[in-house]
C-alpha cells in the first residue's frame, strides 16, 4: 500500500464486500500480504482509527465488520399467496426477499420501505433478505367485486374480489355506504387494512354500483373499474367538446397549406371510427417517391389547460377492449371533426417526405394544412387489390391503384432499409376475439397482417422518425418515444440460453446491436425453436417509453423516433403537434425552449404509466374473454406449444393465442425436475423433456373466467421427446410434482423462478403466467394496433 489513507480504502472495502461477515486482524492483514511483524502493525493501527470514525467494529468475538449505515430503501411489494414476499427496490439489482413474518402485511403492490437483514452474497446473483419497516403508499385504495348479501357481525356482507393478487383475502362491507343488492358488482373504498389481528381482513364502505353480475358488459367494466381508468367525461369536457363546430372554418385555413387536391387515402381496419392518419405518394421525376404522412390536428381544438385537454392527459390512450373503446377524447372530436372522413376538410398536421431508391428520406417539409381524404380505405381492400389482384375490388378504386402499386414499391424499399440498419421484426400473432350481442365470447381469430398493415407501419414508422430527427437536430426541448439498450446481464443470459440449443450470437455482448438480434432471428427463421428464440429475445429487452431525452429505438434500430401520428387515441402524440407549432410561431430562442423544459419530464412519464395502464387492462380483458371462451371447451383436446417452462409447470399457448398451464401436480407420467441451465422440465425415470417452443397436445380440464386462469393436462406424455441430460443435485430447483393444486405452489419467488434471481425469471416472469405478452409492446411501433 502506498500510504494509510489507501490501507483504510482497502481493508473498508474489503469489510463492506462481506457485510455481514466478520475477521479477525490477523486474518485481514493475511488477505492483503501484510502478516509479517512490520507490516502487521499498520493493519491494526487502521483498524482502531477505522472504528474510532465508526466506519468498522469490533464483534463480541473480537473480529471486525464493516458498519453499513443503511439508506432508506422503497420499493414496490410483490406478495406471494404463502405470506412471504419480494421487494424491487432497484432495477440493476436482486429484489430482497421478505419472510412472512417481516411482511407488515403489505398487500401486492404496495410502496414500501425496508431495512437489510442479511445482505445479498458477492459475485452471486442471490438477493438480499430483508424487513418491512412502513407501508409508505397502500397500492389498494379501492376494490371491484360481486356484493355477497350476508349479516357478519356488524357488516352488511362481503365483496368477493375479482383481482387476482387477492384472491385470498377476504373484504367485509360496513353500512357506512351504499348498500347495494345481493350479486351487483361494486366498488369499494378501503377503510382498513390487514394486520396482526386480522392478517387477510380488508373493509370498507361500498361507493359505486357497477352493475348486476350477470348483465352484458359487466365483465369488462369490472375490468375498467378494476384498473381505475377514466371512462366518464366530466361535464365541462362535454359543454367545450359539442362548442366545436363539425366542419372547417374560413378563418381556420389561414397560415395552412391547401392540400386537398392531393388524393390522400385514410387505410384503416374495417371497424375504425377514428381515422386520424392519411396518406399519399408517388414517383417523382427524379425517380425518387414522394411520401405524404397527414394527420388530424387534434391539438387545434385541444388547447392547453382547458376541460377536454385535463381530461384527456389524465386518461393519456384510447384505450380498445373486446367489444368497445375508451376513448380519450369525446366522440365528437374523435370520430367526427378529427377523424379524416372521405369528402371532408379537416385540419392537419403534415409531414411531406422525399425517399430515394434505397429508403433514405433526402428531404421532408412538416407543416399545417387542410386536407381531404380521397377515399376511405380498408386493409382488406387494399390486400384484395395488391395481394389478392381481385379485379372487382380494383376495378371498383381504378383511379387509385396505380398510387396503391407505388404505395407497395415504396414500402419493400423502407423495409429492406430498415432491416440493412438491424430493426427487429417479431411477428407475433395477435387475436381478435369475437363476442354475441350480449358480450359473450364466441369465436377468436388470429388478426391477419397483410402487405396494407405492414405498408401503413413503414409510413408512420417514416414520419416518426423524420419529425423526431428534425427536433433533435433543431436542439430544442421535445417529446421522444424511446426504447433502450438491452441490459447487459439480460443480454448475457439470453445469449446463455441460445448457447444451449446450438445458436450462436456474432457480435461483442458487451455493446449489443439490433443487427445482431435480427441475424439470431435469420439463424431460426422457419424453424421449430423460431418462435421460443423470440419469446425469450422479447423477455432480453426493455420497455419502450416517453422521455425527453433521446437515446434512439434499439428495436427499431433507428437513432430518432418519436409518436406523432395518433394523436385522437394518444396524449403524445398531441404533445409533439403543440411543440411543432410552438416553435413555429414563437422560434427556438431560450425563452421559448424554457417553456417547455420542465414540462416535458412530467408529461413523459405521465403517459408512459397511462400506456402501460392501457396495456394492462386491455390484456386482462382479452385474457378474461379468452377464458370465457375456453369455458365452453373442458374436456376437449388441443395442439399447443410450450410457452414457458416454470419449476411449478409448463404454460402453453394454443394457436388461437390462449395461454394457460399445465400444473407440475397433474404431470403425473414422472417425477418431473426443473433444470435452471436448460430452462427444462426433465423427468427422473423417463427422461422426458420439456422445453420452451416444443409443440405437445392438451386437454382442457379447468377455467376460471373471473382469476382469468386456463388449465391443461398433457395428452400422450409418451410421445414426449428424452434427453440425455442428467439434473445435477446442485442444478435441482424445487421442481417437484406432488405439491397440491396451488397455481406456482412451491415457489420461493413471487414469480415461480428461485431465490437466486435469475435475471430471465427475476426481470421479467413477475406475473408468472402473462410474461411474454409484456414484451409484445416493445416493437412495431408503427403498428396501431387498433381494436375498433
Amino acid at each position: 500500500m502506498n500510504n494509510k489513507a489507501d490501507l483504510a480504502e482497502q481493508i473498508l472495502k474489503y469489510l463492506r464486500d462481506n457485510a455481514g461477515v466478520s475477521y479477525s486482524a490477523e486474518r485481514i492483514a493475511y488477505h492483503f500480504g501484510m502478516d509479517n511483524g512490520d507490516q502487521f502493525t499498520p493493519v491494526v493501527q487502521t483498524l482502531a482509527k477505522l472504528e474510532r470514525e465508526k466506519k468498522v467494529q469490533v464483534t463480541d468475538r473480537g473480529e471486525f465488520e464493516a458498519i453499513i449505515k443503511q439508506e432508506p430503501l422503497v420499493g414496490t411489494f410483490h406478495g406471494n399467496d404463502k405470506g412471504f414476499g419480494f421487494v424491487d427496490y432497484d432495477p440493476d439489482l436482486p429484489d430482497m426477499y421478505i419472510n412472512p413474518d417481516h411482511t407488515m402485511h403489505a398487500l401486492n403492490g404496495d410502496q414500501v420501505a425496508v431495512k437489510v437483514l442479511r445482505p445479498g452474497k458477492p459475485g452471486s446473483d442471490q438477493g438480499p433478505e430483508g424487513q418491512v419497516t412502513e407501508i409508505v403508499e397502500h397500492n389498494y385504495e379501492r376494490v371491484v367485486g360481486e356484493f355477497k348479501q350476508e349479516t357478519i357481525g356488524n357488516y352488511i356482507g362481503e365483496i368477493l374480489l375479482k383481482d387476482k393478487k387477492l384472491n385470498t383475502y377476504r373484504f367485509f362491507v360496513s353500512d357506512q355506504g351504499l348498500k347495494p343488492l345481493d350479486g351487483q358488482v361494486v366498488t369499494a373504498t378501503v377503510a382498513t387494512y390487514p394486520d396482526d389481528e386480522s392478517p387477510k381482513i380488508l373493509t370498507g364502505a361500498v361507493t359505486e354500483v357497477i352493475g348486476d353480475k350477470d348483465e352484458p358488459g359487466i365483465d369488462i367494466m369490472s375490468v375498467i373499474y378494476a384498473h381505475d381508468v377514466p371512462h366518464e367525461f366530466p361535464q365541462e369536457a362535454i359543454d367545450q367538446a359539442n362548442k366545436i363546430p363539425m366542419h372547417v372554418l374560413p378563418e381556420e385555413r389561414k397560415g395552412r397549406k391547401d392540400i386537398t387536391d392531393q388524393p390522400l387515402v385514410t387505410i384503416d381496419a374495417i371497424e375504425s371510427k377514428d381515422l386520424d392518419d392519411a396518406v399519399v405518394a408517388w414517383k417523382m421525376d427524379n425517380d425518387h417517391y414522394h411520401l405524404g404522412v397527414h394527420i388530424a390536428d387534434v391539438s387545434h381544438y385541444v388547447k392547453p389547460g382547458t376541460p377536454l385537454d385535463k381530461e384527456a392527459f389524465k386518461r393519456g390512450t384510447s384505450v380498445y377492449l373486446t367489444d368497445r373503446v375508451v376513448p380519450m377524447l369525446p366522440k365528437r372530436l374523435s370520430n367526427g371533426i378529427c377523424s379524416l372522413n372521405p369528402g371532408e376538410d379537416r385540419l392537419a398536421m403534415s409531414c411531406e417526405m422525399e425517399i430515394d431508391e434505397n429508403g433514405k428520406i433526402v428531404n421532408h417539409k412538416i407543416f399545417p394544412s387542410v386536407m381531404r381524404s380521397h377515399a376511405r380505405m380498408t386493409y382488406k381492400a387494399v390486400n384484395r387489390i395488391l395481394e389478392a389482384h381481385d379485379q372487382k375490388t380494383i376495378d371498383e378504386y381504378k383511379d387509385l391503384v396505380p398510387m396503391f402499386e407505388t404505395m407497395g414499391e415504396l414500402h419493400r424499399i423502407l423495409l429492406k432499409n430498415r432491416h440493412r440498419r438491424g430493426a427487429i421484426d417479431f411477428d407475433a400473432p395477435e387475436a381478435k376475439i369475437i363476442v354475441d350481442d350480449k358480450g359473450h365470447t364466441i369465436d377468436i381469430q388470429l388478426r391477419e397482417r397483410g402487405l396494407a398493415e405492414r405498408m401503413i407501419e413503414s409510413f408512420m414508422l417514416a414520419a416518426n422518425e423524420t419529425v423526431a430527427e428534425h427536433y433533435f437536430k433543431e436542439k430544442v426541448p421535445f417529446l421522444y418515444r424511446i426504447h433502450e439498450k438491452p441490459d447487459e446481464d439480460r443480454i448475457k443470459s439470453f445469449v446463455d440460453f441460445l448457447s444451449v440449443f446450438g445458436i450462436t450470437v456474432h457480435g461483442d455482448v458487451h455493446n449489443v446491436k439490433p443487427k445482431m438480434l435480427q441475424n439470431v432471428l435469420k439463424q431460426v427463421a422457419g424453424k421449430p425453436e423460431e418462435q421460443m428464440v423470440q419469446v425469450m429475445m422479447l423477455r432480453s429487452m426493455q420497455q419502450a417509453k416517453y422521455s425527453d431525452e433521446e437515446v434512439g429505438h434499439f428495436g427499431l434500430g433507428a437513432p430518432y423516433y418519436t409518436h406523432f401520428t395518433s394523436p385522437i387515441r394518444r396524449y403524445p402524440d398531441d404533445t409533439v403537434h403543440r411543440l411543432i407549432k410552438w416553435y413555429h410561431e414563437h422560434g427556438k430562442g431560450e425563452k421559448a425552449k424554457a417553456h417547455w423544459r420542465d414540462k416535458l419530464p412530467v408529461i413523459a412519464e405521465h403517459t408512459s404509466v397511462t400506456e402501460r395502464r392501457g396495456i394492462d387492462t386491455e390484456r386482462d380483458v382479452d385474457s378474461m374473454k379468452k377464458a370465457e371462451y375456453m369455458e365452453d371447451h373442458i374436456g376437449e383436446t388441443f395442439d399447443a406449444v410450450v410457452s414457458s417452462v416454470m419449476k411449478f409447470g409448463l404454460f402453453v399457448e394454443l394457436p388461437n393465442t390462449v395461454e394457460g398451464l399445465i400444473h407440475i401436480s397433474v404431470m403425473d407420467d414422472d417425477y418431473y425436475e426443473y433444470s435452471e441451465k436448460h430452462m427444462a422440465l426433465i423427468g427422473r425415470k423417463t427422461h422426458r423433456i420439456f422445453q420452451i417452443g416444443q409443440p405437445i397436445q392438451v386437454k382442457l380440464i379447468r377455467v376460471d373466467k373471473d382469476l382469468r386462469e386456463v388449465d391443461f393436462k398433457l395428452v400422450h406424455p409418451e410421445n414426449t421427446p428424452t434427453t440425455k441430460i442428467r439434473i445435477p443435485h446442485d442444478d435441482h430447483r424445487g421442481g417437484r410434482r406432488r405439491g397440491g393444486n396451488n397455481r406456482g405452489h412451491n415457489n420461493n419467488r413471487r414469480d415461480g423462478g428461485a431465490h437466486n434471481g435469475h435475471v430471465n425469471n427475476r426481470q421479467i416472469n413477475r406475473g408468472q403466467s402473462r410474461h411474454h405478452n409484456n414484451s409484445r409492446d416493445h416493437h412495431q411501433e408503427g403498428r396501431r394496433n387498433r381494436r375498433h
